[in-house]
Order: C-alpha cells, then sequence, then structure tokens
C-alpha cells in the first residue's frame, strides 16, 4: 500500500520485507521512529544495507566533524532541491552547532570557517559539474585538509547525492511534523 506522500511506500518494521529488517529495527532502537527516507529505502534490502554501511562508516569510522558532515549535506541538498533533505540538514545542523549563518553558507557551499569554505569550494564543482580543478584541491590542502579527509568528503557528497534522488525520485516526505517544518524554512 502506498501513502498519498509518497511514490514509494513508507515501510515500516511490520511491512518491511524480512531481509530489512535488521537495519529497519536497528534504527527504531536507535532513534524510536523509523525515518521516512529508511522507510521508504526498506523496499529494497541491499539497498537499505548499502546506505546504512556506507553512511555507519563515514559518520562512525571517519575523521570528519559532524559540522563539516552537515555543511556538506545541506550544499548537496540545495543543489538536488530536496526539501526533505534541506529540512533534515537544518535540524541536524542546528543540532551540532551551526549557527543559522552557518546554515545559509552551507546551502550556498561556503562558510565563514576559512577551512570549511575551502573544502566546499573544492567539492562544488566535483558535485556541480562532475569537475575537480586542481587549484581547488590544493587550496583545500593548504587549509589543512588531508587527503584522507578529502576523500571521505567526496565520499559524503556521494551519499548525499545518493539521499537527495531517493527523496526527489520517491517524492519522500519530511520527517516531523507540519509545525516543524514550518520553524525549520524560518530558519
Amino acid at each position: 500500500m502506498k501513502t498519498q506522500m509518497s511514490r514509494f511506500q513508507i515501510h515500516d518494521d511490520l511491512t518491511a520485507p524480512e531481509a530489512s529488517l535488521p537495519v529497519v529495527k536497528g534504527a527504531l532502537a536507535g532513534a524510536g521512529q523509523l525515518p521516512n527516507f529508511l522507510g521508504v529505502l526498506a523496499g529494497s534490502p541491499a539497498a537499505l544495507r548499502a546506505y546504512a554501511r556506507f553512511r555507519s562508516e563515514l559518520r562512525n569510522n571517519g575523521t570528519l566533524t559532524l559540522k563539516t558532515l552537515e555543511r556538506i549535506a545541506l550544499a548537496v541538498a540545495q543543489q538536488h532541491r530536496s526539501e526533505a533533505g534541506l529540512t533534515l540538514h537544518a535540524r541536524t545542523g542546528r543540532q551540532a552547532g551551526l549557527g543559522l549563518d552557518e546554515l545559509s553558507l552551507a546551502r550556498e557551499w561556503d562558510s565563514r570557517d576559512d577551512r570549511e569554505a575551502a573544502l566546499l569550494r573544492y567539492l562544488r564543482p566535483l558535485a556541480e559539474q562532475r569537475q575537480c580543478p586542481s587549484h581547488l584541491l590544493e587550496e583545500a590542502r593548504e587549509a589543512g585538509w588531508t587527503d584522507e579527509q578529502l576523500l571521505e568528503a567526496v565520499a559524503v557528497v556521494a551519499l548525499e547525492a545518493f539521499t537527495a534522488m531517493v527523496h526527489i525520485a520517491g517524492d519522500v516526505p519530511a520527517d516531523g511534523s507540519v509545525e516543524d517544518a514550518r520553524v525549520l524554512r524560518a530558519a
């Protein structure tokens, strides 16, 4: 059964394919509520497991800070015009300690922090035009980013682009109430 708000069924622990249940139950145990995106992705156990592993490695074993991850996620969500992604990452960016000005700048691939701005300048042409000018790579390195961090940042761009594409392809609604969405848009 499909919901009126999504082009794909938003699964829960009662409707998800059996092979998706370990990830679905893990997400429910950690957050108490299954995000709509994961509920949709549960329709493909292989895609759900791949996403969960990729995201977990970057978040739990990567070297990038949560603020950096959220800046990249906001920029990619803006690029893809993913309203659900913008709503989510505005909230999680604020929880990570980003101010409203930094959230706004991140949506434009920018930051007041010179080091963060150099990373975002490096990633922008890669995300937008599939190009990587050498001078931007050198600027990012000069700003103090290691090759390990730069490669992780590229991986985050890819992961967030996938997330945005699923949100758009499925017309997946943002999580939270209408009031939550209104407050976040005002931010």
